[in-house]
């Protein structure tokens, strides 16, 4: 592992994070990049090997974050309040070893207090790495 890319990612994490969407800790650890489409979240991020599990790719919690991050920042972007995570499945399909990745979230179906959201992952070639869906709740009396 480049322990000096880990510090360095850690220092400006530490450095540089609001506790806010797309700036919290853990969005600057990873080094999430957010772009915005009418119902789209996309975030890019570099693959780090201070990420890697054993076998030598990126840990599927990883993938999980971001994908999740990747739904919960659409719905904040689309409906103006946070929501909570009920639910996510992952399916995990390929390994993401180096380059960049890039995360997709899509909403399924908006609800006024559940919404079902999908995120798709992919390697910086375009193939799909690993799907999530994933069941929101939006807080009550919005």
């Amino acid at each position: 592992m480049n322990e000096d890319r880990a510090h360095e990612r850690f220092e400006t994490a530490l450095a540089t994070y609001r506790q806010e969407f797309e700036t919290f800790f853990l969005a600057r650890l990873l080094d999430l990049g957010f772009e915005y489409e009418e119902e789209l979240c996309r975030i890019r991020f570099p693959v780090e090997d201070f990420l890697f599990n054993p076998q030598g790719s990126v840990h599927g919690g990883a993938i999980a974050t971001v994908m999740d991050i990747s739904m919960g920042h659409l719905l904040k972007r689309v409906t103006g309040t946070a929501g909570a995570t009920l639910e996510m499945k992952v399916q995990y399909l390929r390994p993401l070893t180096s380059g960049s990745a890039c995360c997709e979230g899509r909403f399924l179906r908006r609800g006024r207090s559940l919404c079902f959201l999908e995120s798709r992952m992919f390697d910086e070639a375009g193939n799909l790495a690993a799907m999530a869906t994933s069941t929101w709740k939006l807080p009550s009396g919005r």
